[in-house]
């Protein structure tokens, strides 16, 4: 499976989501993101699965997914399946 995102943190201090994704670093309000992290306790934010391919976070304490691609506002294009060459 090809690695789409690199997540190298996720940490909550306060009100705010650190994220550092693909050597970058981002910092979110809790409210804008999800409001079952916004009311979640240190322990439900803490306990996260990062999805193998990179591409989301799952919390399973509160069963919240979020999207990396959603939350940096970027978007891959689908990938294209190969072409057949019919003869």
């Amino acid at each position: 499976m090809k690695k789409i995102h690199n997540i190298q943190k996720i940490e909550f201090k306060e009100d705010k989501m650190i994220l550092r994704v693909d050597d970058k670093e981002y910092v979110f309000h809790i409210e804008k993101i999800s409001k079952r992290l916004l009311n979640a306790s240190k322990l439900e934010r803490e306990k996260f699965e990062i999805s193998p391919s990179g591409y989301g976070v799952h919390w399973p304490l509160i069963d919240e997914d979020v999207s990396i691609d959603g939350l940096i506002g970027i978007s891959h294009a689908p990938q294209q399946p190969d072409k057949i060459v019919m003869r």
